[in-house]
């Protein structure tokens, strides 16, 4: 009895009451995950071993298993194409350019009616050529749209370096005329207007409307008119900024009677 006791360990002693354990904060749950887990796993295994087999599953078993093995001397085609002279691995027909492997089998599954399937191939080939089609021309309608928008700023740009030449030569003969004692235009546009005016010009702005409108001439045929008229009256060139001596040093100095011949 006393042998037995001591055999048994005691359960106030220290092995037992100094035990650390393992009291890290969400270990258990770990553990328990884990646990759960490989039961599953466990639980699928044992089901796909256990499951039974479909008909159609097994017949498709069965008959890639056919397929994947040649025909051998059993198969009364094959042993009288060996009659015939034929031997495995050899292509058929008498010159022997004819087919070596046997013609695959697709096994129609669906329940859908013979010639089904390449109607919905074609559908869909439809479809997707459709679909391209209209992406092709919805890139060509922004590609015309992006381009059209371009030359509406190239024009915009350009109309508004030929405002700004107008004016520029403008200025020039007005100053140019200024300086020869000339107290009225050539034309009324051949100045720039005054942008402010007192009330007692108004009646002689309204009178004078009719002068400045100039309307049928376009800002390019205005700048080509007054640049000729400057440099004939004036041996003058906006483009140079120059005032030449005679008709000789401008025609020798100066590029050309336009902006392009200055670029």
């Amino acid at each position: 009895m006393k042998l037995n006791m001591a055999e048994e360990e005691d359960y106030m002693s220290d092995s037992f009451v100094n035990v650390q354990e393992d009291i890290r904060p969400g270990l258990p749950m770990l553990r328990q995950i884990r646990e759960a887990r490989r039961k599953e796993e466990k639980q699928q295994e044992a089901n796909l071993k256990n499951r039974q087999k479909s008909l159609k599953e097994e017949e498709q078993e069965r008959r890639d298993t056919g397929l994947k093995n040649a025909l051998g001397c059993e198969n009364k085609g094959f042993a009288l194409l060996q009659k015939m002279g034929y031997k495995s691995g050899q292509a058929l027909g008498k010159s022997g350019g004819g087919i070596i492997e046997p013609i695959p089998l697709n096994v129609k599954t669906g329940k859908s009616g013979i010639g089904h399937e390449a109607l919905l191939k074609r559908k869909a080939e439809e479809k997707l050529e459709s679909y391209r089609r209209k992406i092709h021309m919805k890139n060509q309608a922004e590609e015309k749209a992006a381009v059209q928008f371009r030359m509406r700023l190239k024009n915009k740009q350009d109309e508004m370096k030929l405002e700004g030449d107008l004016k520029r030569s403008q200025r020039a003969c007005q100053q140019l005329d200024t300086q020869k004692n000339i107290q009225v235009p050539r034309e009324a546009w051949y100045w720039l207007r005054p942008e402010e005016e007192t009330e007692e010009e108004e009646e002689e702005k309204e009178e004078d409307e009719d002068e400045y409108k100039s309307e049928d001439l376009s800002v390019l045929e205005k700048l080509q008119i007054l640049t000729s008229y400057l440099r004939e009256e004036h041996l003058y060139c906006i483009w140079c900024g120059t005032a030449y001596e005679d008709k000789e040093d401008l025609s020798s100095n100066c590029p050309g009677p336009t902006s392009a011949d200055h670029d």
